[in-house]
């Protein structure tokens, strides 16, 4: 996605959470399936409770997201972390369901609505700070995404770098410099 410059927040937050929903599918889409439900240790989460995880954030923090808390009742956030979708295209559904929540509630935003309060666990917050809030949380997961994939796909000697190849940094400058490559 090439940078482009706004002076809008909302448009920026969606451009952000685009960038980093891409990123992620495309390190999802060189991960081997039997990666996707491995874990590094008894302590680590897969790639598919990760997913779960996001989703059912997601789903609690942006469904009606001006007026109702952001932690809904119905929500069970520890279940989140057990039994993950063992299909590819279970996994990818779950994952589009919660973007969906995301990108709806943000793309009706004004930037008049940034100075609003909106609460999460009761706390109150700006728009803005719930807003940041997601980003933060959602890119820590996706780069926790992004480094298993890496993990299990080099492992079948199958991955290609998302952004500056290791020792191509020149290049990519150059690239950039061009027109030819994006900075984002």
């Amino acid at each position: 996605m090439a940078h482009q410059l706004t002076t809008s927040y909302v448009k920026d937050s969606i451009d952000l959470f685009r960038y980093y929903k891409r990123l992620a599918e495309r390190a999802l889409e060189q991960c081997p399936d039997e990666g996707l439900t491995a874990t590094l240790d008894g302590e680590s989460n897969s790639i598919a409770i990760i997913v779960k995880h996001m989703a059912g954030n997601m789903r609690s923090r942006w469904r009606d997201f001006l007026t109702t808390d952001g932690e809904k009742p119905d929500r069970n956030r520890d279940t989140e972390f057990e039994e993950p979708p063992k299909a590819r295209a279970e996994l990818m559904a779950l994952w589009e369901s919660g973007w969906k929540y995301v990108f709806d509630a943000l793309e009706g935003l004004q930037e008049a609505d940034l100075a609003r309060t909106v609460t999460i666990r009761t706390e109150p917050h700006s728009v803005m700070q719930a807003i940041n809030r997601q980003v933060a949380h959602y890119s820590y997961h996706i780069g926790q995404i992004t480094h298993l994939s890496k993990h299990f796909a080099a492992e079948a000697g199958k991955w290609t770098a998302l952004t500056v190849p290791r020792k191509k940094s020149s290049e990519f400058n150059a690239k950039v410099a061009s027109g030819q490559a994006s900075q984002r």
